[in-house]
């Protein structure tokens, strides 16, 4: 693997502009506007996590903040998360939401070919 797993750390937030002000004052760092698939909102670019502003929404990764792990194969990684007693909220590709087996949720982001 390239870099850290963790990916990106999403924030939803009730007024996206006012995230978006409060995470660039508070790491000094611009965030771009997504493109294409990336989904709506912000995020930096960098080799290192980055860090998403989206506004707040009901589907299942849009009401809590996620850290998003890069895999290399998401349907066998989404197998394993079964078996090991996790549970796959929200099944996808290039991204997927699961829960851990505490209960913890975490989003799954394929490794980009």
């Amino acid at each position: 693997m390239d870099r850290s797993p963790v990916s990106l750390v999403e924030f939803p937030a009730d007024d996206p502009e006012r995230a978006l002000r409060f995470w660039q004052g508070v790491l000094s760092v611009e965030f771009e506007a997504r493109k294409g698939g990336e989904g709506e909102g912000w995020q930096t670019r960098s080799d290192a996590a980055e860090i998403g502003v989206h506004k707040r929404g009901t589907g299942p990764g849009d009401t809590f903040s996620l850290p998003y792990l890069i895999v290399d194969d998401m349907a066998g990684t989404l197998q394993r998360v079964i078996e090991l007693d996790g549970t796959v909220v929200h099944p996808g590709d290039p991204f997927a939401i699961c829960k851990d087996s505490e209960g913890s949720p975490f989003g799954l982001m394929a490794k980009l070919q």
